[in-house]
């Protein structure tokens, strides 16, 4: 799936979906499938439609708000440059600018220089334990340790200071440049944005973690591959 056709990101605003050119329809079936990967991530989440100089129709906005609906998500703007499309957002209630033209910057523009998505980190100083979950659309920092039956899910980079024995998803929004790092990293399963790994003894997936000291997981040539803290 093409991230330059749709991206998704969190910001202070709530999400922000960014849909580039192509054919109406197959965008909306590929933004479907993104949302249906990370369900319990989206949930709840309200949404900033950024589509650039494409002009929808009322149906068409009105169709895209039923599908965020549909997975317990509210549309609430839709900002683009084309007149007639905000004009038919304004009459559905729906806002057509924010009040900061940081969240409108294309994901690629958001270089990961340090101090820069500082606001969007969170920090824990506790261990997760069995049956706890943690979503949080940015970089998520544990100290302590995610036990086997713990979850977070993470718009960004998920690192643990600590052993990480429970699930983990990075990059939960599609981000392919997320990492999980973990002074421990025995995952009973891992994901970076759409890519699995599980552990030794799991189902296989498209790689296999095992917990050999401090380590860092990331994609590299559309797989996960873990390699040892402070190696690069």
């Amino acid at each position: 799936m093409s991230q330059t056709r749709i991206n998704i990101k969190g910001t202070s605003y709530g999400l922000v979906i960014q849909i580039g050119p192509g054919d109406w329809g197959s965008l909306l079936t590929e933004l479907e499938s993104r949302l249906e990967q990370t369900p319990s991530f989206f949930k709840g989440g309200r949404v900033a439609l950024h589509i650039g100089p494409r002009q929808l129709t009322q149906f068409q906005l009105e169709h895209v708000g039923d599908l965020l609906k549909s997975h317990q998500m509210s549309l609430w703007a839709v900002v683009g440059e084309a007149e007639e499309t905000r004009q038919r957002a304004t009459s559905l209630g729906l806002e057509t600018k924010l009040a900061s033209s940081q969240a409108l910057r294309p994901a690629q523009e958001e270089t990961r220089r340090a101090g820069q998505d500082e606001h969007k980190a969170i920090l824990i100083r506790r261990t997760l334990r069995s049956g706890q979950s943690l979503r949080h659309a940015g970089h998520v920092v544990v100290i302590g340790d995610v036990n086997p039956g713990a979850e977070i899910i993470a718009g960004g980079d998920v690192v643990v200071w600590g052993r990480l024995r429970g699930i983990v998803h990075a990059g939960a929004g599609g981000d392919d440049s997320a990492v999980v790092c973990a002074l421990a990293l025995a995952p009973m399963q891992l994901r970076i944005s759409r890519h699995i790994a599980r552990s030794p003894g799991g189902d296989s997936g498209e790689g296999q973690v095992s917990a050999i000291g401090p380590e860092v997981a990331s994609v590299q040539d559309g797989q996960i591959v873990v390699e040892l803290w402070g190696t690069k």
